[in-house]
């Protein structure tokens, strides 16, 4: 297990070195570009507007305005909070396609081989965003089941102490498993089978999905943390899951 955990979230370095080899580059850089300027968008419009909306949230009678001083903090975060929650959508609607691609470029050069299976052109790029779409809300169904139980913890005294870690490993478990669909989906592998092959490996999935969830919460790195964290998963599946069998 522990050997396990090692390999998954040393997987992670490697993909990041993946990502700038020749031929890989473009299926990075594209939808890096593109989140780039709705992030340069989004950063307009709340710069521009953050104080106008803070102003319609908070009361304006003059006898409450030594609650400003208290509310202004918590709305603030509550709207940074929904403004990256937004931005995360936006970045993985468009990623998602070419993550797919990503997926299958990272292992056409780990394996050296390219067939019909892997070939997929630049014109199939709107057929794999509806799978990959159509997947992520499969997902997001699975995740919300499991995170309202664990979010309730958080709630029960006693319990909500170890609450933070149930909800880490909760959230690295998901990450592993959203990440590995690309290069599983490739392969016809779709969601309840990509579980039941993941579960073999649970430290493998759970090193390499913590080593993300800790790539994602560092400013400007996290902008690399999506494509690095596609070709972690193709390493991962190419060297280990692609050999191991389902157990239904």
């Amino acid at each position: 297990m522990i050997s396990q955990l090692i390999i998954g979230a040393s997987a992670t370095l490697e993909g990041l070195r993946l990502i700038h080899r020749p031929g890989l580059r473009r299926y990075v850089y594209i939808p890096f570009t593109i989140n780039l300027v709705f992030f340069g968008l989004f950063v307009w419009l709340g710069v521009t507007y953050f104080g106008d909306l803070m102003n319609s949230f908070l009361p304006q009678e003059s006898w409450f305005a030594w609650l400003h001083w208290l509310l202004w903090p918590l709305f603030a975060i509550a709207i940074g909070l929904v403004f990256f929650f937004c931005f995360s959508i936006i970045a993985n609607l468009i990623g998602a396609p070419f993550n797919s691609l990503l997926a299958k470029a990272v292992e056409q050069q780990l394996t050296h081989r390219l067939d019909n299976e892997l070939a997929t052109p630049w014109q199939g790029l709107a057929k794999e965003g509806f799978r990959t779409i159509k997947s992520e809300i499969n997902k997001m169904g699975y995740f919300i089941s499991r995170a309202i139980p664990l979010l309730i913890l958080f709630l029960i005294p006693g319990i909500n102490i170890i609450a933070p870690f149930l909800w880490f490993a909760f959230n690295s478990w998901m990450l592993a498993l959203e990440y590995l669909d690309y290069p599983m989906g490739n392969h016809g592998i779709f969601f309840t089978a990509q579980r039941d092959r993941l579960r073999q490996f649970r430290g493998l999935g759970l090193g390499f999905g913590a080593s993300v969830v800790l790539m994602n919460s560092i400013p400007l790195i996290n902008f690399l943390a999506m494509p690095t964290a596609v070709a972690s998963a193709t390493l991962l599946w190419v060297k280990y899951l692609a050999f191991a069998s389902n157990r239904n």
